[in-house]
Parts: C-alpha cells; structure tokens; sequence
C-alpha cells in the first residue's frame, strides 16, 4: 500500500487549542480523509463552518467552487477513477463494489494555477488542504466501534482491506497535490501535530 512519507513540522502555532504549520491561517484550511478519520470532530474543535462539502478534483477550475467560499471546513472529495467518466467518492457504491477497488487516476486531477502576476489570483495560497489520515488499523478500530452504533451507514460491509484501499486514495492524491505545489498536509489524529510530505524518492537524505 502507498503511503506517504511525512516529517513533523518544526514551527507551529495553535487556534482553538489544535496545532498547526506556522504558515497555516484560519481561513486556510480545508479538511479531508476517509470515513471515520475524524473530521467532523476537528471541525467542531476548531470552530469551522459545519456544514459539509463536496469537491470533485477531477473538474476544471474546482479551485473556484462556491462549496470553498466558507473555511475552515470538512471537504469530501471526488476523484478520477480509471475506466470512469465521472469522479467518485471512496464511499460511492461504484467504487466499493469495484474487485479490485478502481484505480485513482492521477493524470484527471486538476491542479490551481500559479499566480503569474500582481492582480491575479493566488488560488494556491487560498486554501490549505489537511489530509486526516489514521494508520489504517486505527482507523478500522474506530469504524468497528462507530459501526455497532449502527449510525453511518458508510460503515457497512467494514474491513481493514476496505479501509486500506481508502487510505491509500488518500495517501496518493495528497503526495500528487503536494508534488504539484499545493498547499498539503497530513495529521493522523485530531490529537496529533501536522506533519508535512517528503518525496519518497528524497526520504533518506
């Protein structure tokens, strides 16, 4: 399973008791992960806009959405799948019935321009997406007890093969945005420090 390789930050600040990169304002952040990760709990903690949204990567200029006009707040996420025309979420029948699971095609994710001049935009500086995502047995704990609540109905037909294969669509689109000069990065619990993306290939220096 891909997973990304990460380093705590050195420099951080805290809002409403959470830490966060130093660089990292308020009205950046934009949380995502698989179900169960926690990111309605961090939203709550830190005070964020309850309602949630939906972002599909793979359309043109989603960097725009009106879904992103209120931050901080939970974002659930739409990719590109291989053999689809439409983007899936990791919960959508079409990909949970899929054996095996589709692949994440990385080449459909749309990616914010750059800001080239003084009175452009600065959509990459807008938002800052923090990637909640547990080690994968954690996360099937946590699923495990929610699912005997019988109270998301997302946590049907539950295994840690499932939950692994969301996590790893995760792992992979937050190493491709980031790579691409995106504004990423991850934390494995709502109790745990951020951490920022090493490039795998750079992990040993």
């Amino acid at each position: 399973m891909f997973e990304c390789v990460t380093r705590p930050f050195t420099e951080l600040h805290y809002m409403k008791g959470l830490a966060f990169p130093v660089d990292v304002k308020f009205r950046h952040v934009l949380v995502t992960g698989p179900p169960g990760a926690g990111k309605s709990t961090l939203i709550r903690q830190l005070g964020g806009w309850s309602e949630e949204g939906y972002l599909d990567l793979s359309r043109p200029r989603w960097w725009t959405d009106q879904a992103l006009a209120v931050r901080p707040r939970e974002i659930h996420l739409g990719f590109p799948f291989t053999g689809f025309v439409q983007a899936l979420a990791v919960f959508d029948p079409e990909w949970l019935l899929g054996r095996p699971h589709p692949r994440l095609d990385l080449r459909r994710i749309q990616v914010p321009p750059p800001k080239r001049h003084f009175l452009s935009v600065d959509w990459r500086g807008r938002y800052v997406f923090e990637f909640l995502l547990p080690p994968a047995e954690e996360l099937f704990e946590q699923r495990s007890r929610r699912a005997r609540r019988g109270t998301h109905p997302v946590d049907r037909h539950l295994s840690l093969e499932l939950v692994g294969a969301q996590l790893e669509v995760f792992h992979q689109s937050a190493f491709h945005l980031s790579r691409s000069g995106v504004r990423v990065y991850i934390r494995e619990s709502t109790s745990s420090p951020p951490a920022y993306i090493v490039d795998s290939e750079r992990a040993d220096e």
